[in-house]
């Protein structure tokens, strides 16, 4: 069984924390469970573990698309045994299960809405395959993930309003694998500076995926963090994982905030300290993607839920000093089939304003 000696002692720290660092009721139970499958199986295949692949690996395919393995197994028994000798519709369906017709989607969009002439490139990515992903796509020679997309799709729209001010100096909480620092290191922007804040096991996982992709000499995993001491922002290598509690020790400034999907998997009080700390590094941008409606409650017949939901007007109303200057679900976002609404919400330092709705509904 592997030995992760620097993952034991994360969560040795992580018991002694606030309850304001601490995985909150949605993710409780999933930490311990991804720690649990990368004691067992590793950490290399980190991108094809169970409960990762349910909490902050995204597919279009299984598990996102919520079909049951039974059930895509007998939509292609039926694909197979219906179009025998019509290969365009047998095409078309498996497309359709496997996730690859969405992801296609998504990456048509990228493609239509991005300038290629501005800063940061976003044509130029291409995913790396650490982790062992179970879901990636190739188009016109360059691969992607749906988290890759998900954040190319998001800097396309924050694209839009930068008008030359490039974010060089870059904050997320919560950034999953760091599929987001991957692409920024892409870019083309230079000193391009990524920080991601994240609980453990994630933050372990972001780690060995950045060393991996991005070379362990631009890296620096949260363990090498020296106790008590500040972290100074303008000293830090291209690339920086930081476990939630170190946020606190953060000091200078950045120029943008990023928070993708995992403000909604949290209660307002942690959300609002982790954006007390946001202010308090001063960026000029914040660009969000969460839930419009919520995520779902907690209860007995679901286990993985959140005893009180975030509405995108929360965020708004905790962001005092920040203009909302646009919000998006169609194209850069997404809809759900049964109506709910991954909304993109950009802000800017300022007074308030009414925002542009970019929506197309």
């Amino acid at each position: 069984m592997p030995s992760y000696p620097e993952l034991d002692r994360a969560f040795e720290e992580l018991a002694q924390q606030s309850d304001l660092y601490r995985p909150t009721s949605f993710w409780e139970e999933a930490s311990l469970r991804i720690a649990s499958e990368i004691r067992t199986r590793g950490i290399e295949p980190f991108r094809s573990l169970p409960t990762a692949l349910s909490f902050f690996v995204p597919t279009y395919g299984f598990p996102g698309n919520s079909f049951t393995p039974a059930l895509m197994d007998a939509v292609r028994g039926l694909i197979e045994t219906s179009f025998v000798d019509a290969k365009k519709p047998k095409l078309a369906l498996s497309e359709f299960i496997d996730g690859q017709a969405n992801a296609f989607a998504d990456y048509r969009v990228l493609c239509a809405s991005d300038s290629r002439a501005q800063l940061p490139f976003l044509h130029r990515f291409s995913e790396s395959t650490l982790g062992e992903p179970v879901e990636q796509y190739e188009f016109e020679g360059r691969r992607f993930s749906r988290s890759a997309l998900n954040y190319l799709l998001g800097l396309a729209f924050l694209k839009r309003h930068l008008n030359g001010d490039v974010p060089r100096t870059v904050l997320e909480i919560g950034g999953g694998f760091a599929s987001l620092g991957e692409v920024l290191s892409a870019s083309g922007i230079d000193g391009i500076r990524y920080i991601d804040v994240d609980i453990p096991p994630t933050s372990f996982a972001a780690s060995y995926y950045l060393s991996g992709a991005l070379g362990s000499d631009k890296v620096r995993s949260p363990e090498t963090i020296a106790a008590d001491a500040s972290i100074e922002i303008d000293r830090l290598p291209p690339a920086t994982v930081l476990h939630s509690w170190q946020i606190e020790r953060l000091r200078g400034t950045i120029d943008l905030f990023v928070n993708f999907i995992s403000f909604q998997e949290m209660e307002p009080a942690v959300v609002k300290n982790y954006l007390a700390h946001v202010h308090r590094l001063s960026p000029r941008w914040i660009l969000l993607r969460n839930m419009r409606e919520g995520k779902q409650v907690r209860s007995k017949a679901n286990a993985f839920g959140v005893e009180t939901p975030i509405v995108s007007e929360d965020y708004i109303d905790m962001l005092a000093g920040y203009r909302l200057v646009d919000r998006n679900v169609v194209p850069f976002g997404y809809r759900t089939v049964d109506g709910f609404h991954s909304e993109l919400l950009l802000f800017q330092h300022g007074e308030r304003m009414t925002a542009k709705v970019s929506d197309v509904q």
